[in-house]
């Protein structure tokens, strides 16, 4: 089953960037480190339950498809990179070499808040486009129509800012100000993604250019 198989590729994704996390901190008792791990092990199985009975989402989420736009596929390379960097940086300051000053546990628990709220828009906004994918392509095999309900009423990328809150939260539960910069470069990643696919949406997908106009903003409520 395509949902299972998708659980196993997330939880494996994410086991391995944790594993990169506890290695540049440099010990186990690392408890912003375990109070994240938490979080990202809950939101891969909160995807996988949202995923439930979901063949068709989950296959066209499990994978390269065709008509799979090639500069959505370096820039989700250049995040992942990015993430990388950002548990490399963080991991070391809070967990190594402490770099920051000592963050009080209300700024940790700012950044779990945020990070779990990112998560939350991320799974809604999947649960409730049944073409949202992992890499931008016109699903023309699927019937790809524009999702215009709920959520998608008030900005027409929210999964991405999901991901802008994620981003933010997590130099802050991991208490580390240098953090900031790679995560920094990360939500201008996800900037660049959401113009160019709003960009390839306008120019590709029937209806969606009617949509802007009942739908406002992309990214940022009452900004952007």
């Amino acid at each position: 089953m395509k949902t299972i198989q998708l659980f196993i590729k997330s939880l494996i994704g994410t086991l391995f960037f944790l594993f990169i996390l506890f290695i540049s901190a440099g010990r186990i008792n690392y408890w912003q480190g375990w109070l994240y791990a938490t979080i990202c092990i809950i939101s891969v199985l909160l995807n996988s339950f949202a995923l439930k009975n979901q063949e068709e989402l989950a296959a066209e989420r499990s994978g390269v498809k065709s008509g799979t736009k090639s500069w959505d596929k370096i820039i989700l390379g250049l995040s992942a990179v990015t993430l990388i960097i950002t548990y490399i940086v963080a991991g070391s300051d809070s967990g190594r070499f402490q770099w920051s000053p000592l963050f009080h546990w209300w700024i940790n628990a700012v950044g779990a808040i945020l990070i779990l709220s990112g998560e939350v828009i991320f799974l809604m906004a999947q649960k409730q486009n049944k073409f949202f994918s992992s890499l931008m392509r016109i699903q023309t095999d699927r019937g790809h129509t524009v999702c215009d309900t709920r959520i998608y009423k008030i900005i027409r990328h929210p999964a991405y800012f999901g991901n802008i809150i994620t981003a933010i939260g997590i130099p802050l539960i991991l208490g580390s100000i240098w953090g900031f910069i790679p995560a920094a470069v990360s939500i201008f990643l996800v900037i660049i993604r959401t113009s160019l696919e709003d960009k390839t949406l306008i120019n590709e997908l029937d209806g969606y250019l009617d949509y802007t106009y009942k739908t406002r903003y992309r990214l940022l409520p009452y900004i952007w």
